[in-house]
């Protein structure tokens, strides 16, 4: 089950990713995981801004993984003390990141203070729990809501139209997919001039009509940050 993280939490998540903050290292410092973050923060700011930020910051997160490599393999394997690492660090520093000072400054970043760890294990555990799960295993709430056309036809898609489950096979994410909304702002944040949202007050009908969605192609139900087999 995805964390529920609180009112405060979500504003200080938002700040820090318009700060240039990762999703990577706000996932890691929130202690949930990267779909939840990705989740909230599109909860709250445009499509167009998300890609853009998450776009930028991941760039920052590179850049400093690069230097950070530089600087590891400058400073050797061996070092006789700390104050010979923290010298060695800071003419390393002086040498290949002269021309990158500005930049850094104009995204409000430290270069001791943002880099991110190598080994991201927040990253390998979640992919394995995010498999689809069996419709029956899953506990619907009581009341969901769908985006639909204006003849009431159901808004279907590919898996690989999602980017946060890009991390599936390829023939994973040419699965044609329904989505369930269970917050109805969320549900009209993604419906467009074409589109409305109905309510889905008895969620059993899934399960009834499992047959028939699968003999129309569609084989999974997306709902937040769970991926539903039927």
């Amino acid at each position: 089950m995805a964390k529920r993280l609180s009112e405060k939490q979500k504003e200080e998540i938002l700040s820090k990713f318009r700060e240039g903050y990762s999703i990577d290292f706000l996932a890691k410092e929130f202690n949930c995981t990267n779909l939840t973050i990705s989740r909230n923060l599109k909860k709250y700011i445009s499509k167009e801004e998300f890609k853009s930020l998450n776009t930028n910051n991941r760039d920052n997160k590179n850049f400093f993984n690069r230097n950070q490599k530089k600087l590891s393999n400058s400073l050797g394997k061996n070092q006789p003390n700390q104050q010979v690492y923290e010298e060695k660090a800071s003419e390393t520093v002086d040498s290949n990141l002269n021309s990158d000072i500005e930049v850094i400054k104009d995204l409000n970043f430290s270069p001791f203070t943002e880099i991110i760890p190598l080994n991201e294990e927040i990253e390998n555990k979640p992919r394995k729990e995010f498999s689809s799960i069996p419709i029956f295993e899953i506990s619907f709430p009581n009341i969901v809501y769908m985006v639909v056309d204006k003849k009431i036809e159901l808004e279907i898609k590919k898996l690989k139209d999602y980017s946060e489950w890009h991390f599936l096979s390829e023939n994973e994410l040419e699965r044609k997919t329904i989505e369930i909304y269970t917050d109805l702002k969320a549900a009209k944040r993604s419906c467009n001039k074409e589109q409305k949202v109905i309510k889905v007050p008895n969620t059993k009908v899934f399960e009834i009509a499992a047959p028939i969605l699968i003999s129309r192609g569609i084989t999974r139900i997306i709902s937040e940050d769970k991926l539903i087999a039927l």
